[in-house]
């Protein structure tokens, strides 16, 4: 069955293929640089691959030609529209401001949209180990770009270290600034993390896991629409459960939540939505019915515009 593919959480810098990355740092990069292995053992260890790519990623050229190369290689997955999220903060340097840094992701993302013909907005995340006031200003330029290639903003970053609690003011700010915004929450067992973020006005929630066996706050998300930005290959690397086991995506669709399916972050994980799909049919009895709503759910609760929405309905009453 071939039905159009949307991704809604996944991450620029932990997507990038191993050839571009060769291409900019000048050496041959073994995919096992990028890449957790199979015993990976927690989101620490996860997250060491992304200072590789994040070098990548301090120049105009470099920002360019690494979402550009992203993009283009969405096609071998028949990804039919893409919000690739990255932290603008974490490229600004001396030779490189924050409208330059987004400025120059949207030109690559631009560029290789002429060629392959996938829709794509970007999602500027806020970290949640910088200050307000930095976030906050980041957030002001991102707003120059909605519409025009940018769709929202994100908090990501160490969770556990710093709870939504911290970052209500920020995200108040964000909407009165007109931003629409999915925070990652519930990754490292806080539940109150993802309360805070759908009562603070997120439309969606990454990854979510922490809602398992919470009736409330389940209730709270189904009757508020709240798009679960599932990551199923990615959580289970990091551990954001014990085991498969306990992985909630059969109770969250027998909930009625809004589940998508995403890859989290395409070259660490070693992840394409079709492995992802097959893996959650396999691992978890998801029927081909389920995908579709997965997917009905997901032009739904993406940041796209009605046109693009439109286009991506048409495909899929294709299937």
């Amino acid at each position: 069955m071939h039905m159009p593919r949307i991704e809604l959480h996944c991450h620029l810098d932990g997507s990038l293929p191993v050839q571009i990355v060769s291409e900019l740092l000048g050496r041959e990069v073994k995919q096992e640089e990028m890449q957790v292995s199979e015993d990976c053992r927690n989101l620490a260890e996860y997250l060491e691959k992304f200072d590789l790519p994040l070098q990548c990623l301090q120049t105009e050229v470099g920002l360019r030609k690494a979402s550009k190369a992203f993009l283009l290689e969405l096609q071998k997955d028949n990804v039919e529209y893409v919000e690739v999220r990255f932290a603008p903060l974490l490229s600004v340097n001396e030779h490189l401001d924050c409208r330059r840094v987004i400025q120059s992701v949207i030109e690559g993302l631009e560029e290789a949209k002429k060629e392959c013909n996938i829709f794509y907005n970007v999602i500027a995340c806020a970290m949640r180990h910088h200050s307000e006031a930095e976030s906050l200003a980041m957030m002001k330029i991102a707003r120059e770009f909605l519409g025009e290639g940018l769709c929202a903003v994100d908090l990501a970053g160490n969770e556990a270290a710093f709870p939504m609690e911290k970052f209500t003011g920020l995200f108040t700010a964000a909407k009165k600034l007109g931003l629409p915004f999915t925070i990652h929450a519930g990754e490292c067992g806080s539940v109150e993390n993802v309360i805070q973020s759908v009562e603070c006005g997120a439309a969606r929630i990454g990854h979510g896991i922490a809602l398992r066996g919470n009736k409330k706050a389940i209730a709270l998300c189904r009757e508020k629409g709240i798009g679960i930005e599932m990551c199923p290959i990615s959580n289970l690397q990091t551990k954001a459960v014990k085991s498969p086991s306990e992985y909630p995506i059969r109770e969250f669709l027998n909930a009625g939540l809004r589940v998508t399916i995403n890859t989290d972050n395409r070259t660490v994980s070693h992840s394409t939505l079709q492995k992802e799909m097959e893996f959650v049919q396999k691992q978890y009895g998801v029927a081909e019915e389920e995908l579709i709503t997965m997917t009905e759910n997901a032009i739904d609760v993406a940041f796209a515009k009605d046109s693009v929405k439109a286009e991506l309905w048409r495909k899929l009453k294709e299937v």
